[in-house]
């Protein structure tokens, strides 16, 4: 491969990111903190990324640089980007409100799709409601924080920074045009267990287990909502709800956009592996799709199941 010709061939996935211009060129802007006309001058081959820069958006893109200069070393790389989620610094604010701008662009695609499958209410949901998603927090820092001292749940507070980017991405992912949930059947039964718990061992008071469980009841009101509809409320976007019959041991994701495709494993609470390999995301695309084989759908169709179905998570949290 003559010298130059990686280059061009990286040049081209950049541009191929964001085909509307005026986006990549806002989007370019922020990562590589460039004046406007610097970023044109790249993209018109005026002047060449340079190499810091080549770094920066091939790890923020997962762009493999072994696929762009022609190596294949017959291996599939998985990525992880840590984050401090409860106090996040300013550089991880940045990439939090980047991925909001990401999710908000999908609503052009309406061919857009994201899938989860999940043991564990995701965040896509956890997020509107504030003592749930607080919850969340506080059970990720007592299980995975280098601190020795337990620390109770009523020390977890969030700034108001964060608390700002946890209601923009809750508002922006509704923007997607269509979603598939499949729940593990007993994901209330496991998220009830954990609250007992931290409740047996006095990190979590009485009053402050009333406040999260008013939480759940309200996302179980949402979740029926969205079951009877099948959309979303806010923006009538398209979402599908399953119940799958056996159990799930991890959780797995991932968004379908006609510009490129991420699929997700989820570890350790709150972070992710990740991977935009073509390959890849394509089988779990199909692997994931045919969990719905073991799965009832609950939205829209089923209403008998349905009705089942929430009337035993309400008397499952009833008992908390």
């Amino acid at each position: 491969m003559e010298q130059n010709m990686w280059y061009d061939a990286f040049m081209k996935i950049v541009i191929n990111k964001y085909p509307k211009k005026a986006y990549l060129v806002q989007v370019l802007m922020e990562l590589l903190s460039l004046e406007r006309e610097a970023v044109y001058r790249r993209l018109r081959n005026e002047v060449p990324f340079t190499a810091q820069e080549v770094v920066t958006l091939s790890s923020t893109w997962n762009i493999s640089l072994d696929e762009v200069i022609g190596v294949n070393i017959g291996a599939i790389s998985f990525q992880m980007r840590t984050m401090n989620y409860l106090n996040p610094s300013e550089e991880e604010a940045d990439f939090l409100r980047f991925v909001i701008q990401s999710v908000e662009y999908l609503k052009h695609f309406p061919s857009t799709e994201f899938m989860d499958i999940c043991n564990k209410l995701p965040r896509q949901l956890l997020a509107g409601y504030e003592y749930l998603n607080k919850f969340h927090l506080f059970k990720w820092v007592f299980q995975y924080s280098n601190d020795k001292e337990a620390h109770p749940f009523s020390v977890i507070n969030l700034s108001k920074e964060k608390l700002k980017i946890t209601e923009e991405y809750y508002r922006a992912i509704k923007q997607v045009p269509n979603t598939n949930f499949i729940f593990d059947s007993k994901i209330f039964y496991y998220l009830i267990k954990d609250i007992k718990y931290f409740c047996s061992i006095f990190l979590i008071t009485e009053e402050e287990k009333e406040l999260i469980k008013k939480d759940i009841f309200d996302l179980l009101d949402y979740l029926q909502e969205i079951a009877n509809n099948g959309c979303y409320p806010e923006t009538q976007n398209k979402v599908n709800l399953y119940i799958s019959q056996l159990k799930i041991p991890t959780g797995y994701s991932y968004t379908f956009t006609p510009e490129g495709n991420i699929c997700y494993i989820h570890v350790f609470d709150k972070f992710e592996i990740y991977s935009y390999h073509s390959e890849m995301v394509n089988n779990f695309m199909a692997w994931m799709q045919l969990k719905k084989r073991t799965s009832i759908q609950i939205s829209e169709v089923d209403v008998k199941s349905r009705i089942e179905f929430f009337a035993t998570q309400r008397q499952i949290v009833e008992s908390l």
